[in-house]
């Protein structure tokens, strides 16, 4: 069989991974040089260093002056469930779910937190739910951007400034990628390892005053354990928004968290990542218009992500494959970049539809979102030539044998030179 040229040029940095995400350019261990490790996290100049990061978060992101933030255990997860666990319960919930992390918080809402008052208004993958739908006068539960399936709410026009419930908003793919109305949500969280690159297990949770009153007016029914507990004695623990943490984080992610941030202030503040997410994203939606076999899982362009962008494959002959070869197709296009060293992770989501998923947020270069295009028309050829070249009779054992092989020879990464991966890293810093 003979294989299309490669294209001339490779991405610089090929880590288009949707989370934890790439680290900015230029990035090095040398940045973490201050971190204040084998130190107590309650002493002066250790508390002193978190509560630095707190107001640094609050002042690039822009929120309110009355709005809090604070570091708390489990990522965006751990910093969402806290919300949910401590904030739900007096009111009916409406919550909202178009992929797998909305689709998380519904099973918990209504089989761990047991609410029987839940409507879920939930949409397919590539769609949103009619947001006319939302009852304001209930508490609502949504992510902002849906990681998963490259679908976020066009903007925050649909929240009633008048409403009676909270929002609760899980905001880790679009912070510091997209413009949020702070204003519209009541409690808000995000990760470091998101837009920002920065190192995982560590979440930010945001409140308003509504949440705050919501906190200290209302005790939930069920057992809060340590990990999720904001409030003593009915008030809010407020030394937890001023540089105090419920359990023991670590300093040296907090450092590398503080060299994000520095990253973002190098660039321009929230102006200049919601820029470079958008300049990001605008690659691939020119490409796409190019492109035959490609279009957006997304359905409707004001929903697309700028930050995880979700492709599908739209060509006639791998639609009419069996699904388990229609599935596997963009997967050994993923794997094959993998190992050419061009493009790490970008699979689709393992519980979304077939396709690719392709991180375009501020902490990619645009450079290496151009130089990743023609690779992926390359490597569609490729498989196209696979499908092409392999026995069948209306897609025999023979077909399926030879594709599942070529899967796993891209998995181990049999396509490439053992010294790819090491040379891009050199490139990049790493």
């Amino acid at each position: 069989m003979t294989l299309p040229p490669k294209p001339a040029s490779r991405p610089e940095n090929p880590r288009f991974s949707s989370g934890p995400c790439t680290k900015h350019r230029g990035w090095s261990v040398a940045a973490l040089k201050g971190a204040l490790l084998g130190r107590n996290h309650r002493q002066k100049e250790t508390k002193a260093r978190i509560e630095a990061a707190l107001r640094k978060t609050h002042a690039l992101l822009e929120l309110p002056a009355d709005y809090r933030v604070a570091l708390v255990p489990a990522s965006d997860t751990g910093a969402l469930e806290m919300a949910l666990w401590s904030l739900l319960g007096p009111r009916g919930v409406d919550v909202l779910a178009w992929e797998a992390f909305g689709q998380d918080w519904v099973t918990d809402i209504v089989e761990q937190l047991k609410l029987a008052n839940v409507r879920a208004l939930v949409a397919p993958y590539g769609e949103l739910p009619d947001l006319a739908q939302v009852d304001f006068d209930r508490d609502v539960v949504f992510a902002w951007n849906g990681t998963t399936s490259g679908v976020r709410v066009p903007d925050a026009e649909w929240i009633a400034a008048d409403r009676k419930g909270l929002t609760i908003c899980d905001a880790t793919s679009a912070v510091f990628a997209q413009d949020i109305d702070w204003r519209k949500l009541d409690a808000a969280t995000f990760s470091w390892q998101k837009v920002l690159g920065g190192e995982a297990q560590h979440g930010m949770l945001i409140l308003s005053p509504r949440a705050v009153a919501r906190l200290e007016s209302y005790t939930p029914p069920w057992p809060l354990p340590k990990l999720f507990r904001m409030t003593k004695g009915g008030k809010l623990m407020h030394d937890l928004f001023e540089g105090a943490t419920i359990n023991t984080p670590s300093m040296l992610c907090l450092e590398d968290y503080m060299d994000a941030l520095r990253f973002v202030e190098g660039i321009g503040g929230l102006k200049g990542t919601i820029a470079r997410s958008d300049a990001n994203a605008a690659v691939i939606a020119r490409w796409v218009v190019e492109t035959p076999w490609a279009d957006y899982l997304a359905a409707k362009p004001e929903t697309r992500s700028n930050t995880s962008v979700c492709l599908k494959i739209v060509d006639p002959e791998v639609l009419a494959l069996p699904p388990e070869l229609r599935d596997a197709f963009p997967r050994r296009m993923a794997a094959r970049l993998g190992a050419e060293g061009v493009a790490f992770d970008i699979a689709a989501y393992r519980h979304a539809p077939a396709g690719l998923r392709i991180w375009t947020g501020a902490t990619v270069e645009q450079s290496d979102v151009e130089a990743l295009m023609p690779w992926l028309d390359w490597a569609f050829a490729i498989e196209k030539q696979a499908l092409a070249s392999a026995p069948r009779s209306d897609v025999d054992d023979g077909t399926r044998n030879a594709l599942r092989e070529g899967l796993a020879q891209a998995e181990r990464g049999e396509f490439v030179s053992d010294d790819v991966v090491a040379k891009s890293d050199k490139r990049h810093g790493i």
